[in-house]
């Protein structure tokens, strides 16, 4: 019988010595010669005691690693960039303290210089969409592109520290326009084009925005959306805008006579402009990112350029192994952080391959068809599509050639076990499947892969080097082999600089710091096994709490979603009052595949499953049909805003929604009535 923890991939002895994670430590005493830091004696190949030694040595680690990168960067001082690796770093302050956390104050550097780099013959982007290959852009083309559209921005009155926004698809266009503003200091922020003009409003009027790149629409699923009255309506809304550049997603040249202050994306700059960067400080902004902004106004969440590049560039390279001759695929939208992790591989020298649509429609296979054609090295998804590619019956190992493929990462949400055995079975039986967790408020990772070591089934690898990632119990207690808060005990180059319109950091430190003082509270319920790794059982906020036992919903919806009949599925807690005492009773919501009924057999079936795989604890009290269920933008499904509506609550904020519509089919479920009925839904007017 398979189980969580059991080890299903073993590197070989080859893959382990060419892994450049092995290479590093090997490397380290040239690496940290002359920089003032002692060079550790680590057991060769050791990857737990390089982690250990990159947590209690941060500063000398990352100055290693910045030496290993060798990058870009001008110093205020006579000394190298690297030698001031930083002032604070022994607390977790907010960045608006003068004392710190601040890494590298010496340095001045520029992302879209390190992205940029490289042979001008070289693929660097190649994109896709649902009717398959779209075009591709050597660095050299890509040079070009970008900096004739910095001299559009240079022309629209930007500066370094402004604003640039994009309502845009994945593709070539957004990554340009993000280069050209990075390449000036300026600051991207980026929505998808499903996003609604009330969604977009709430995240780019905190921002004023000078320039924004806007579609004319976009395909999903075989459709095709307008959105040039949207862009309209968001361009009135928004008077900071000076321009509005235009990407011809759907036309070759879509009417713009609607949208005030519209340019066409081909006549925006000088094509024979030259290609220049400004270095600014190592936190100088680069991204503003959002929260999902399902309880409230999303948290404007403003992201340094230095610490981003120096820890995506650590992730990609020594975590998951991505090589300057490598492509890299993740299946993202411009609303998600992948996005901006994407991109940052162009900063190895590998191209990467965008794709903007739907992932298993009008093709089933499109993704693996992308992945076969491209070798792609690298395929990047989220839990939810392995699950739904396993539904669906896909067996790519079968049906495309994916020999280059060497590892798969997966986010978004827990890996549930049987997607490991159904991507080692069906996908590609030699990959490093890389369960990886983080988020928007670090634009990076916790913990994520290991091309050195095994991969244990329902695991993350490791711990992200140079990162001080524990669990803790209520009290503050590190835990092992228990669930608990996952916590960050020691700052870090990614984290934020700070939110926007937050003078005094006051929002910052109550979103990470307050619950343990001077702590990172992430908000993730975790295990640390005692063999390493990490297990991620779900969001804290909802963990369910029935009889006063805590537990993470992904342990039901691992069991759960194997199911034949069960598409997909969402659970939450109901309160209740079990004799005269408050309780908890689990509620658990199915989608089920077309044709398929919930009877008493099969509910019946499903409270056996969980008994037997999960425990008694976990079984639901209730079980409800629904056809749809409720995510954000970036396709997690939302507890918490099923939660508010069987309590009686309308979410604050259904705009954070991609399929508001669905939250229909969880108000006044007779399924659901109590004795202490609840109070019903009044939705805003």
């Amino acid at each position: 019988m398979s189980r969580t923890g059991d080890v299903i991939w073993t590197p070989s002895a080859a893959q382990q010595e060419r892994a450049a994670i092995t290479a590093f430590g090997r490397a380290l005493p040239e690496l940290l010669a002359g920089t003032g830091h002692a060079s550790p004696a680590l057991p060769a190949g050791d990857i737990d005691a390089l982690q250990r030694w990159s947590v209690a040595h941060r500063a000398a680690f990352w100055t290693a690693w910045w030496r290993r990168c060798d990058l870009l960067a001008d110093s205020v001082t006579d000394a190298p960039p690297w030698a001031h690796a930083g002032i604070g770093l022994d607390r977790m302050a907010p960045p608006t303290a003068q004392d710190g956390p601040r890494w590298f104050p010496d340095a001045r550097l520029n992302v879209a210089e390190h992205l940029l780099r490289g042979a001008p013959d070289q693929d660097a982007l190649i994109s896709w969409d649902e009717r398959g290959p779209r075009g591709r852009l050597s660095r050299g083309a890509l040079q070009r592109e970008v900096a004739r559209v910095a001299d559009g921005l240079r022309a629209a009155g930007l500066s370094a520290g402004d604003r640039v926004a994009g309502f845009v698809p994945n593709g070539p266009h957004a990554v340009i326009a993000m280069l050209a503003a990075a390449s000036l200091g300026a600051v991207w922020s980026s929505c998808s084009p499903d996003f609604g003009t009330r969604g977009v409003l709430d995240r780019f009027s905190q921002i004023a925005p000078t320039v924004l790149f806007a579609c004319d629409g976009y395909r999903y699923a075989g459709k095709e959306i307008d959105t040039r009255a949207r862009v309209a309506e968001i361009v009135s809304a928004l008077p900071s805008v000076q321009a509005v550049v235009m990407v011809p997603w759907l036309q070759d040249a879509p009417d713009l006579s609607a949208i005030p202050r519209a340019v066409p994306w081909d006549a925006f700059g000088d094509a024979a402009a030259p290609l220049a960067f400004t270095r600014l400080p190592f936190d100088h902004p680069l991204y503003i990112l959002y929260s999902s902004g399902t309880t409230g106004l999303p948290k404007a969440i403003v992201h340094g350029a230095g610490g981003t590049l120096l820890q995506h560039l650590k992730e990609l390279v020594l975590h998951t192994d991505l090589r300057a001759e490598d492509r890299l695929f993740y299946f993202t939208t411009c609303g998600w952080m992948m996005w901006n992790w994407m991109v940052s591989a162009l900063a190895v020298g590998a191209a990467i391959v965008t794709y903007d649509g739907a992932p298993l429609a009008p093709e089933p296979d499109i993704l693996w068809r992308l992945a076969a054609t491209e070798r792609v090295a690298v395929f990047g998804t989220s839990a939810k599509y392995l699950a739904l590619a396993e539904k669906e019956g896909l067996t790519p190992r079968r049906t495309h050639d994916l020999a280059a493929l060497r590892t798969i990462c997966s986010t978004g949400s827990p890996l549930a076990e049987h997607s490991y055995d159904y991507v080692l079975r069906d996908v590609h039986p030699g990959v490093c499947l890389s369960s990886i967790s983080g988020g928007t408020d670090i634009v990076s990772c916790f913990a994520l892969g290991n091309p050195a070591g095994v991969v244990r089934r329902g695991e993350l690898q490791m711990l992200g080097l140079g990162m001080a990632v524990d669990v803790w119990d209520a009290d503050g207690q590190p835990l092992r082999d228990a669930a608990g808060e996952l916590v960050c005990t020691k700052p870090f180059p990614s984290m934020p600089v700070g939110f926007w319109n937050d003078a005094d950091g006051a929002k910052y430190r109550s979103a990470y710091f307050e619950h343990f003082p001077g702590v990172w509270r992430h908000g993730d319920w975790a295990t640390r096994p005692s063999h390493g790794g990490l297990i991620i059982h779900g969001r804290s906020d909802a963990t369910l709490n029935p009889g006063g036992v805590r537990i993470g919903t992904a342990e039901i919806y691992r069991v759960v979603e194997q199911h034949p009949d069960i598409v997909e599925s969402l659970v939450v807690g109901q309160d209740v009052l079990q004799d005269g005492e408050r309780d908890v009773r689990i509620v658990l919501f199915v989608r089920l595949r077309e044709g398929r009924t919930l009877d008493d057999a099969l509910r019946d079936a499903i409270k056996r499953d969980i008994r037997a795989h999960a425990s008694p604890h976990h079984v639901p009290k209730v079980i409800v049909a629904v056809t749809d269920i409720p995510r954000t933008r970036s396709g997690k499904i939302t507890e918490l805003a099923v939660r508010d509506i069987i309590h009686g609550r309308w979410p604050k904020n259904t705009e954070a929604l991609a399929n508001p519509e669905a939250l229909e089919q969880f108000r006044h479920r007779p399924e659901l009535a109590l004795t202490d009925a609840t109070a019903p839904v009044s939705q805003p007017s």
